[in-house]
C-alpha cells in the first residue's frame, strides 16, 4: 500500500472544528478522557480560562484524507508554565540564565488537567506518525523554543519517541476496583491491611460524629444552585491558598449544559446546611453512531475539584476519596484516578502508577542537557515506585 497524503489543517478555535467528528475519533482511541471531548476544550475556550488572554492559544490540527478526518489534536501556544503538572520551571530558569527564551512553546495537553488520555487521536499508526510529524514542523517552523505532549498514551509516547522526542516519567496515585469487583465498602476495606482499614474507619467516624451527611448528584440531577455552592467552595480553597482559581463559574456553567453526563456532585452537609462539595468526572463515550453518549464498557472516575466553607477534621478525605470511592463500588467503575501527585493517597488504597510526557526542544545544547537530567529523574523514579510498592496498603 502507497504512502497516504494528508491534507494538514490547524484551526485556531474550537468552533471552526467539527465536533461530532472530532468525538468520533476520540471514542476510538485507547483512553478517550471526557477533558479531550470538543466540549470540554470548548469550554475551556469559550469560558476564558484557557484562551490567549491567559496565556493559552489553542491550535487544532486536523488531518485528512479524501476528505475523511484521519488525526487530530490540540496543540497550545504557552506564555507561561502553570495549569500543566509536568514541571519544567527549572528550563525555562537555564534558558533566561543564557539569556535564550523559552517562551512561547508549545503544549499538548488538557489545560489544568493532570488526567492520563490519548492525546494523538489518530485511525491508525500511520496517522499517528504523520500528525506528530506535521507537529514538530509547526512547532520549528513558528520558532517555539520546545513540544511538549502531556499524559500520553503508550501508544502517543511511543509515536513521540519515535520522532526522537524525549520522554520523561512522573509518578499518580489510583485505585483499582478488583477483577472480582468490590460488593462494597466494607468488602473494599477488608483488602486492605489491619492498619489502613482501623485508619480509614477512624477517619470516617470523625465526620460522622461531627453531624456531617452527604448526598450526590449524576449529571442532569446537579441543580444551578448546587453547581454555585461548588463553585463557592472551590474558589474559596483557591484563595485560601493565595491564588486565584484557574477555572471560572462560566466554565462550568458550560460543561454543565454541554457534557452533564460527565459528572457526579457529592455535597457535604450539617443541620441541613451544606458545607462542602466535590466534584469528580467518569468516563462516558460516544460509542454509538448517532452521537449518543454511553458509558464505556471499561468505566473510569476522576478526582477533580474539591472546597470547603467550614473546617471539619477529616472532611476532605471523606469527600474525595472516601465517598467517591464508595459511589465508584456501588456503580461497578473499574478505576478511580486521584490526580497529580499525593503520596498520602497511598493510605486509602490509591496505588502507584507511572504516567509519562514526552519533550523536544529546538536548541540542541539543551536539549542533550535535558536528555541527561531526565535519565537521571527517570533512575530515580525508578527506585521511587519500587520503595511505594514496599508500602502497599493490600493485603497480601
Amino acid at each position: 500500500m502507497g504512502e497516504v497524503n494528508y491534507v494538514t489543517q490547524v484551526l485556531t478555535s474550537p468552533d471552526e472544528v467539527n465536533a461530532f467528528e472530532w468525538d468520533a475519533l476520540l471514542a476510538l482511541q485507547a483512553a478517550p478522557t471526557p477533558f479531550m471531548r470538543h466540549a470540554y476544550l470548548a469550554a475551556m475556550h469559550a469560558s476564558g480560562s484557557a484562551c490567549p488572554a491567559t496565556g493559552w492559544t489553542p491550535h487544532f490540527f486536523v488531518l485528512t484524507h479524501q476528505g475523511a478526518l484521519q488525526a487530530a489534536c490540540v496543540l497550545y501556544v504557552k506564555t507561561h508554565s502553570y495549569g500543566e503538572y509536568v514541571f519544567d520551571w527549572s528550563w525555562a530558569n537555564a534558558y533566561a540564565q543564557h539569556g535564550l527564551e523559552y517562551y512561547p512553546k508549545a503544549l499538548i495537553a488538557a489545560p489544568f488537567t493532570p488526567v492520563p488520555g490519548s492525546r494523538l487521536m489518530a485511525l491508525d499508526a500511520n496517522a499517528r506518525r504523520a500528525l506528530v510529524n506535521e507537529l514538530l514542523l509547526w512547532a520549528k517552523r513558528n520558532h517555539m523554543s520546545s513540544l511538549h505532549l502531556l499524559f500520553g498514551t503508550e501508544q502517543d509516547t511511543e509515536t513521540c519517541q519515535r520522532a526522537e522526542m524525549l520522554l520523561r516519567h512522573t509518578v499518580q496515585f489510583h485505585w483499582q476496583n478488583r477483577d472480582s469487583p468490590y460488593e462494597n465498602f466494607d468488602t473494599f476495606l477488608s483488602a486492605l491491611t489491619q492498619e489502613k482499614r482501623k485508619k480509614i474507619r477512624q477517619e470516617r467516624r470523625k465526620v460522622q460524629e461531627a453531624g456531617v451527611t452527604f448526598r450526590h448528584s449524576f449529571g442532569e440531577q446537579i441543580a444551578a444552585e448546587d453547581w454555585d455552592f461548588f463553585y463557592r467552595c472551590y474558589e474559596r480553597t483557591y484563595l485560601e491558598h493565595g491564588n486565584a482559581p484557574y477555572l471560572n463559574r462560566d466554565f462550568f456553567r458550560r460543561i454543565a449544559e454541554s457534557m452533564p453526563e460527565n459528572w457526579v456532585l457529592f455535597t457535604a452537609e450539617r443541620n441541613g446546611t451544606p458545607i462542602a462539595s466535590s466534584l469528580i468526572a467518569v468516563g462516558a463515550y460516544p460509542i454509538s453512531g448517532d452521537g449518543t453518549f454511553t458509558p464505556s464498557h471499561h468505566k473510569v472516575a476522576y478526582g477533580r475539584y474539591w472546597g470547603a466553607l467550614e473546617r471539619v477534621d477529616c472532611l476532605h478525605f471523606e469527600a474525595c476519596f472516601y465517598q467517591p470511592l464508595e459511589w465508584c463500588i456501588r456503580n461497578s467503575y473499574h478505576r478511580f484516578e486521584g490526580g497529580a501527585q499525593g503520596e498520602h493517597k497511598m493510605a486509602r488504597a490509591l496505588l502507584p502508577v507511572k504516567t509519562t510526557s514526552a519533550h523536544w526542544l529546538a536548541h540542541p545544547s539543551f536539549s542533550d542537557a535535558v536528555a541527561r537530567f531526565l535519565e537521571r529523574e527517570g533512575t530515580g523514579i525508578e527506585e521511587y515506585m519500587e520503595a511505594l510498592e514496599h508500602r502497599s496498603p493490600l493485603r497480601p
